[in-house]
């Protein structure tokens, strides 16, 4: 072996502790700069961690007030305290002083570039929070070009809902949409509502346009075909109302339930009230989980007499049982029983009543709440076309 081969071999077995030594001295400097950083860092803070802990929402606040107080500039540590102060304020409903401190906070000089927008988008959730929603939409707007310019969107999109204004809403969420996230669902829905008005207004001509846009934005648009039925059931299109009315079967046959009544009332206008009958009658033996036994009820008595409309209620409720479908039973039995028996089955409907008002509700399938009258659009999750079209039981 010559000097080289020597000595290339020996190299890495000398410079061994020098790598070892560099090492340790690194990890001591790192060590000592955790330490010192720690101890730099108020013990308000770890008080306030600990209540957040705890769920002490008013002891997390107040210690951290204290510890923004003592270092009032806008450093980056203490840029992150005020904005986490804001939301607790926010979270606590303390509004003004969330809006006070987010203000205070703007006026500082270092408070440039992406942490201003951060923080004006902070105090635009501070006055929608306060109520004050025009002052928020104008900070939202502002906010169109920045780093929060899609956040900023998102939320005038829901202050638009807020104020019924469906046309600001149509035009933000045709630009919020993306290959990542369609907003088509709810376009379709905001098309709606203006057919719905126009509706109110008796502008069928309107109506129709608005309905065909939705039809085009979401083709399972149930609500859709629901509004241009009513609209040709109003103007005694009754073929044409059939027809809008029939074709929710194919886009979502749970909404059935909420067109019986109406599909029903435009075959009576052709004078074919039996065909309409029948119509329902198959729906409700085809689709067991629509609630249709009342109005079938309802509408075979004047067709066939009460002895055949007791008896197509009864095959309804004994294909599917339910509160709803018992609590309409007894009603029918309660007629045809032996007098002696009459108090003790109105007082059995009774209790089924009472449970029926607690326990058969429409519900949110998003956020599950619960109503006893059925929206098209959640009051508390916001969500569209996520309430149950039938009652269930809850």
């Amino acid at each position: 072996m010559d000097s080289n081969d020597f000595w290339m071999w020996l190299a890495p077995v000398i410079m061994l502790p020098v790598f070892f030594a560099m090492g340790w001295f690194a990890a001591r400097v790192d060590m000592r700069t955790v330490l010192k950083q720690a101890k730099t860092i108020p013990e308000g803070f770890y008080k306030s961690l600990d209540a957040l802990v705890e769920h002490k929402s008013g002891v997390a606040v107040r210690e951290l007030a204290e510890v923004v107080d003592q270092q009032s500039d806008a450093s980056q540590s203490t840029y992150e305290l005020h904005l986490t102060l804001g939301k607790l304020y926010r979270q606590r409903g303390e509004n003004d002083k969330a809006i006070t401190l987010h203000q205070r906070l703007l006026e500082s000089p270092d408070t440039v570039e992406d942490r201003r927008d951060n923080v004006t988008f902070e105090l635009g959730q501070d006055f929608q929070a306060a109520g004050l929603v025009d002052r928020a939409e104008q900070i939202f707007v502002g906010l169109q070009h920045g780093s929060k310019a899609r956040a900023a969107r998102e939320i005038l999109l829901n202050i638009y809902q807020q104020d019924r204004d469906w046309q600001k809403a149509i035009k933000l969420a045709e630009e919020l949409s993306s290959s990542e996230q369609s907003y088509q669902f709810e376009i379709a829905q905001f098309f709606c509502e203006l057919a719905q008005l126009a509706l109110y207004q008796s502008e069928y001509n309107k109506a129709r346009e608005y309905v065909f846009k939705a039809l085009t934005t979401n083709r399972k648009c149930c609500r859709a075909n629901m509004i241009l039925g009513d609209v040709e059931l109003k103007q005694e299109n009754y073929q044409a109302a059939i027809d809008a009315y029939s074709a929710i079967e194919k886009q979502n046959y749970e909404y059935l339930s909420l067109i019986a009544d109406r599909l029903y009332d435009a075959y009576e206008g052709l004078n074919k009230a039996a065909d309409g009958l029948a119509v329902l009658i198959g729906y409700a033996q085809t689709f067991p989980q629509l609630d249709l036994t009342s109005v079938i009820y309802e509408k075979s008595l004047p067709i066939y007499g009460e002895t055949k409309a007791t008896e197509t209620a009864i095959d309804l409720v004994r294909r599917k049982p339910t509160l709803t479908g018992t609590y309409r039973l007894l009603a029918v039995l309660q007629n045809n029983i032996d007098a002696k028996w009459r108090v003790d089955v109105d007082m059995m409907r009774s209790v089924v009543g009472m449970q029926m008002q607690k326990s058969v509700m429409y519900r949110c399938r998003h956020c599950h709440f619960k109503s006893q009258v059925f929206f098209w659009h959640c009051p508390a999750c916001n969500k569209w076309e996520t309430f149950t079209p039938n009652r269930i039981d809850v």
